[in-house]
């Protein structure tokens, strides 16, 4: 990409497009690492996983104990905070203030969501992710030395190619890695069937196989994204690597009809924003006032 830019930045940008595909696949074998399944040896795995890291912008040691954390409660409306996408109730949004509110409707804006919040999360909360540190302190040398490793790499590749050409290679590329992690993570979890439950009623093989989705993409997305979409398999079973989860779905068929999302209907997963206890399903801010009114008849 280097190398083009004496020919035209527009070529360097249509390289950021398999660019970011590549850093995208590389996260996901980050992410079997993380569940100690792409190799056999644990030693392996985490080796893997945070040289992977370096290039991810992700520490390896945090994203894997909060990836954990997140396979444990997904769908836990009680264990909510930790690797997941912020979600209240229909009734917990209506007893927060007006400012809250109001902050609540600014992150779950669509451009914030998938516009802001990817790059801030990589490139600035990941740095010092305070989120599970302040619970589990052994973390941050892990934290440190990524943050450093990273640092150098930056450093090196600036002073032999210049920080300006670094700059415009690597910017698109983050940018758009980023946007495709978060948005494949929002679609796993925040479409309108899924499953949330308080504690005392939540089991986890439900949760996992009703609040997970099978986000089924074209040939080459699936490749790129190492078959991730089947999602709800993944979190039955996190130890399956990605590459065994398309062997699954050939052996169950059936398991490809379950919370089944395609490309075209993902974009309907973007205004659902509230968890409606009562319909046991997610709704858009208009569609919870709207049914308030008919409840008060307003």
């Amino acid at each position: 990409m280097a190398l083009t830019l004496d020919y035209g930045y527009w070529i360097a940008l249509l390289l950021a497009v398999p660019a970011a595909g590549l850093v995208v696949r590389l996260f996901m074998i980050q992410h079997d690492c993380g569940h100690y399944s792409f190799f056999r040896s644990r030693w392996a795995n985490d080796v893997v996983g945070r040289i992977i890291g370096l290039v991810t912008l992700t520490p390896h040691k945090y994203w894997r104990d909060a990836h954990s954390i997140h396979h444990a409660t997904s769908g836990n409306l009680d264990a909510r905070g930790i690797g997941d996408v912020t979600t209240l109730t229909v009734r917990e949004y209506t007893a927060l203030s007006r400012w809250r509110r109001f902050g609540y409707r600014c992150y779950r804006n669509p451009v914030v969501m998938i516009g802001v919040a990817p790059t801030f999360l990589f490139v600035v909360k990941f740095r010092l992710p305070l989120d599970l540190l302040s619970r589990r302190w052994r973390l941050l040398p892990d934290v440190l030395l990524s943050n450093l490793c990273s640092a150098l790499i930056v450093v090196t590749i600036g002073l032999v190619v210049g920080f300006g050409t670094f700059a415009m290679v690597q910017v698109p590329i983050t940018l758009l890695a980023s946007t495709i992690g978060v948005w494949l993570f929002y679609v796993q979890h925040q479409f309108e069937k899924t499953h949330w439950a308080k504690d005392s009623a939540w089991d986890f093989h439900t949760a996992a196989l009703e609040g997970s989705s099978y986000f089924h993409m074209p040939g080459v997305m699936r490749w790129f994204t190492a078959n991730i979409g089947a999602h709800h398999v993944h979190h039955l079973c996190s130890r399956i690597p990605n590459y065994r989860l398309a062997e699954c779905l050939k052996r169950y068929p059936e398991l490809r009809q379950i919370n089944r999302v395609t490309l075209w209907s993902s974009l309907k997963c973007l205004p659902l924003t509230l968890w409606d206890e009562e319909q046991r399903r997610l709704v858009s801010f208009r569609a919870a006032r709207r049914r308030k009114r008919m409840q008060t008849g307003a």
